[in-house]
């Protein structure tokens, strides 16, 4: 199955309230001339987002088993098989999770069950995020640092109820959680579409066609040393550690260290992100994972304009710095 065959799957989170709904509203109700299926996450039994989505040609299909795990994870294999037996064609997949939701095992089901992997492709994470209240948030909810960190693309909602010194503060707070994601301010979730999909924010080597210094520091640009650690937040234990060199790599060993740090704290490894310089290779070896699921390939030559920095970006909690470095070192050929 070709990469063009793939159908693109969005998932769409954030926290209670955010504005996740209004902009699932805004993708089923614009003349885009797109046909979407829909799988709404409820919390609980008796499912009201539902009855919430506007009507539109799009069929709306529950998962009712709350938090998504492993059975959800199982209701989304199920869902998606269906639709993919079906003879109605859709141009790509949205999944809404449940506010409480932590998005991980979603972006995971599109890693460990052959078929999806080979049917559909993860196009993106997008985190809803509400202006006014997400400090609040942050302070009481795991759940809310979570998806902000998982997220490819956040959309800083109701800036209109926030006076501009509160809204840049929110959003170099989202810096310190999520170095990577890019970030958008939005009144009631409104955006131009082709700003949230079908932007392959998930796929790095589409994001580094789009954007080739999409895992760059945003704040610090190229002016890294061998190695640059973005520091962690007073208030959170979710931080990002950079680490970068100019040094080739050594797949072998790089493949050995990663997989036992992914064993080893891979459930406080929330994202990982790389674009990789390989000894005796002419292509990026582009890695990522959602804690301890990942993947790593040769995606194509080098820009000629590029040169070759190996980049890989952690975020997690409460992760070693030191211990994170010295690994990284040791992969030096």
């Amino acid at each position: 199955m070709t990469e063009q065959t793939q159908i693109p799957v969005t998932v769409l989170t954030g926290y209670l309230g955010a504005g996740k709904t209004t902009l699932l509203n805004r993708v089923l109700t614009e003349n885009h001339g797109k046909k979407y299926a829909v799988i709404v996450n409820e919390f609980g039994e008796i499912g009201i987002d539902n009855d919430l989505v506007v009507g539109a040609d799009e069929e709306i299909f529950e998962m009712n088993n709350g938090c998504i795990c492993c059975t959800v994870r199982g209701d989304l294999i199920r869902i998606i098989g269906g639709l993919l037996k079906r003879k109605d064609k859709f141009d790509a997949i949205l999944v809404e999770t449940t506010g409480l939701a932590d998005p991980a095992p979603v972006a995971q089901t599109f890693f460990t069950d052959d078929d999806i992997k080979k049917r559909t492709k993860l196009d993106s994470i997008v985190t809803v995020v509400d202006a006014k209240h997400i400090d609040q948030r942050l302070d009481d909810s795991d759940e809310a640092e979570e998806q902000i960190a998982f997220a490819d693309i956040v959309l800083l909602n109701k800036t209109d109820l926030v006076s501009p010194e509160a809204l840049a503060k929110v959003e170099a707070h989202i810096r310190t959680l999520n170095p990577f994601a890019k970030i958008y301010r939005t009144e009631r979730s409104n955006i131009p579409l082709d700003q949230i999909l079908n932007r392959g924010a998930f796929d790095l080597k589409r994001a580094l066609e789009l954007d080739p210094h999409f895992l760059c520091d945003h704040e610090h640009g190229h002016h890294h040393h061998d190695h640059a650690a973005a520091s962690t937040i007073h208030d959170t234990d979710i931080h990002s550690i950079s680490l970068s060199t100019d040094k080739p790599l050594d797949l072998q060993k790089f493949d050995a260290w990663v997989a036992d740090v992914l064993m080893t704290d891979g459930q406080r490894i929330l994202r990982t992100k790389g674009i990789l310089n390989m000894a005796a290779k002419d292509e990026r070896f582009v890695f990522q994972a959602v804690h301890m699921v990942s993947e790593g390939t040769f995606t194509g030559p080098w820009p000629s304009k590029d040169n070759r920095r190996s980049r890989l970006v952690f975020i997690g909690r409460k992760l070693d710095e030191a211990a994170l470095k010295r690994g990284f070192d040791s992969c030096i050929a």
